[in-house]
C-alpha cells in the first residue's frame, strides 16, 4: 500500500502537553484576531467601509469578506480540516499582504501584520500534530 507524508497508516502521536498547549495558544491569538477581524466586516461600521474605500474595494465587498474569512477560520478551527483551513487562511491572509503593499502602507505595521497571523497560525499548526512536524521539521 502506498503512503504519503501526510496520510498516514499510524494514528497521529500526540504532542508533549507543553508543546500541545503552546501550539493551541498561538493558533487561539491568531483565531482570536481573525474572528475580530470577522466582526468588524459582518458588523460592517461606517470606519470598515471607509477603510475598504481607502484600500479600493467597493464598501459594499466588506460582508462578502467577512464571510469569507469566516469559512476559513472555521476550516482551521476544526481538527479535521485544519491543514486545510491554513492554506486556505495562508491565501487570505496574501491578498492582506498584496493590498496593503499596493496601497503603500508601511512595512512593519501594516504588511508584514499578516505574515504575523500567518506564522501564528501554522507554528500552532505544527506544536499540535506531530505529523506536520514531521512533515516540516528536520530529523534528528
Amino acid at each position: 500500500m502506498v503512503t504519503t507524508a501526510l496520510v498516514s497508516e499510524r494514528p497521529m502521536e500526540p504532542a508533549s502537553t507543553k508543546m500541545a498547549w503552546t501550539g493551541r495558544i498561538l493558533s487561539g491569538l491568531a483565531v482570536a484576531f481573525l474572528l475580530f477581524d470577522v466582526s468588524l466586516k459582518l458588523m460592517a461600521p461606517p470606519e470598515v467601509l471607509t477603510a475598504h474605500e481607502q484600500l479600493g474595494f467597493p464598501p459594499g465587498l466588506a460582508r462578502s469578506l467577512g464571510s469569507l474569512l469566516l469559512a476559513c477560520v472555521v476550516t482551521y478551527v476544526i481538527p479535521r480540516t485544519s491543514f486545510l483551513g491554513a492554506i486556505l487562511l495562508t491565501g487570505y491572509l496574501g491578498g492582506a499582504i498584496a493590498t496593503h503593499v499596493r496601497v503603500g502602507h508601511p512595512l512593519f505595521s501594516h504588511v508584514l501584520f499578516p505574515v504575523y497571523v500567518a506564522a501564528f497560525l501554522w507554528g500552532g499548526l505544527v506544536l499540535r500534530d506531530a505529523r506536520l512536524r514531521e512533515l516540516f521539521l528536520p530529523r534528528r
